[in-house]
């Protein structure tokens, strides 16, 4: 029986991109995902799609017991890929606008770890990655809300890491610099704010969708055992280098 794996937040860019890569494999692929219009080619090609919110608990459980059901009793990896992006001074964020922030990447983060350990424990372990990025660990003007959110998230991996590090359950997160998807439309459309946000890369180069799915699929999939509780910074060296 081939493998189960779990993307939370299934119909993203590079959500999509893993499962198409996680197939090829040989996988079996569960996606839970909101809009699920955005994933009927994923569907034609063989993976279980639930539909449902990632803040709700019970479509969590029923995306995590299909994959469960698909791996014959074993999942063998969990990628949450739900996320937003504000971009704006504090005080022109409302508080139920900073709260949505937190909830859509934190919560829906924090609920899926909850649910995919149990699961996990039960059946000998597995592996889980989470998305970070490049603001959670580097000052970036407006970036507050995101920076908050994201931040929980690597610290939340770290402390996960410890607490199943000896039940057979890994967990690491990427983090990307700015990405060509949908939801960094908005910034990429100005030629402008694209020679800026170019500028501040080390690399001087934008990340790709395959990129990061590839890179969450090694971290799922081949990764050495012995990794847990990373940050794979992918970011063109703009966290941890100067120009």
């Amino acid at each position: 029986m081939p493998e189960s794996y779990l993307i939370v937040g299934g119909s993203s860019d590079i959500a999509i991109i893993l499962a198409k890569r996680l197939l090829n494999n040989g996988s079996s692929v569960t996606v839970l995902a909101r809009d699920v219009s955005r994933c009927e080619e994923l569907q034609a090609l063989g993976v279980e799609v639930v539909q449902g919110d990632a803040l709700n608990p019970e479509s969590v459980n029923q995306a995590v017991r299909t994959s469960l059901e698909r791996g014959g009793g074993t999942i063998a990896g969990v990628a949450h890929m739900v996320g937003s992006m504000l971009i704006r001074p504090p005080h022109a964020i409302k508080i139920d606008d900073f709260n949505e922030v937190i909830h859509t990447n934190l919560s829906t983060a924090f609920l899926t770890l909850s649910i995919a350990c149990k699961a996990m424990l039960r059946s000998g372990g597995g592996r889980v990655v989470f998305m970070s990025s490049v603001a959670a660990s580097l000052g970036l003007v407006n970036h507050e809300a995101i920076a908050a959110a994201k931040g929980g998230i690597e610290s939340m991996v770290r402390s996960a890491a410890s607490t199943y590090s000896q039940r057979g359950i890994r967990v690491n997160a990427v983090a990307p610099g700015l990405t060509e998807t949908r939801l960094a439309e908005n910034i990429l459309k100005s030629d402008a704010i694209r020679e800026a946000a170019v500028g501040m890369i080390p690399l001087k180069k934008i990340n790709q969708p395959d990129e990061i799915a590839s890179t969450i699929e090694w971290l799922l999939c081949q990764a050495p055992d012995n990794l847990t509780g990373q940050i794979l910074h992918l970011d063109g060296g703009m966290s941890n280098i100067r120009n």
